[in-house]
């Protein structure tokens, strides 16, 4: 695909563009935030306990979004736990689609015992819920950061490696790995340089859409108290937090509910346009 081609599709997939806009927005927002934020996050100040949302009256430096029960407001602590949610599931993507891609191309490219094997393990790890396989590490191991990405990691890579093995298994056979083989080529070279290079396309769609699930996953290990330790604030904490003041001050967990919304939306918009734009069967 040429670049002129990549960019006129991109232009025209709305899916792509609100996806990447609202992405984009987000995660500007989340790493700047040290610039424009005005209050610490967490530092208590129960004299403005639970104030409810004074927008942009005072500017930012009022309570945008109101205080939490501790004072502290929840703007600034939104934006601070969106830059430790997006960290996580950056350095929870990278390795998990380095193992997927990795054990998909060994099992599609070799088959047999080394296939059946590789599968058989992927079936046995998607028969556990992932929520609960996390649960139980984080449980083991502790709730800290490293252990967070661990944990995540271990349940991230099933998906990526039974699309490669797919994609591995539909190409391997094809005429132009046949002849890198009959001149001579290793398996490990052909791997490397005639089928990866193919494979490519499906492993970024698949990992773009995959990251929002990553995302809502560390949420969901926050909201059960398992996910990084209070006082530092992620989204799912914010909401775990604010549950328990859902009735007198329901933004406590409006807000963060929200942007979780926003973000995850944004990577299933994001993943499905570049799955349009990227397809080879796509005419325009």
């Amino acid at each position: 695909m040429t670049k002129e081609t990549f960019i006129r599709r991109m232009k025209k997939s709305k899916l792509f563009l609100i996806g990447g806009i609202v992405f984009l927005l987000i995660i500007v927002l989340c790493i700047l935030s040290p610039l424009y934020v005005q209050h610490d996050p967490l530092q208590a100040d129960l004299a403005n306990r639970l104030v409810a949302p004074q927008g942009f009256a005072n500017g930012l430096k009022g309570f945008v979004l109101g205080t939490d029960a501790m004072g502290r407001d929840v703007l600034t602590r939104m934006m601070m736990g969106g830059r430790y949610s997006l960290a996580i599931a950056t350095l929870t993507l990278i390795p998990s689609a380095f193992i997927g891609i990795f054990l998909g191309l060994i099992a599609g490219y070799y088959g047999g015992l080394v296939e059946a094997f590789i599968m058989r393990f992927c079936d046995i790890m998607m028969a556990i819920p992932g929520l609960m396989l996390a649960v139980c590490i984080v449980a083991v191991l502790g709730a800290n950061m490293p252990n967070l990405i661990l944990t995540l990691t271990v349940t991230s890579w099933i998906v990526g490696c039974r699309v490669i093995r797919g994609e591995v298994l539909a190409i391997r056979r094809a005429e132009y790995v046949q002849a890198a083989r009959c001149m001579g080529a290793g398996n490990f070279r052909i791997m490397i340089k005639e089928i990866l290079p193919n494979v490519v396309t499906p492993a970024i769609i698949t990992e773009s859409q995959h990251f929002g699930a990553i995302i809502l996953t560390e949420a969901s290990l926050g909201f059960l108290g398992l996910g990084i330790p209070m006082p530092k604030p992620t989204w799912g904490t914010m909401l775990s937090d604010g549950r328990a003041y859902i009735t007198e001050a329901p933004w406590l967990v409006i807000a963060p509910g929200i942007i979780l919304m926003l973000t995850v939306l944004a990577c299933n918009f994001l993943g499905t346009g570049l799955r349009d734009i990227l397809d080879p069967r796509n005419k325009d």
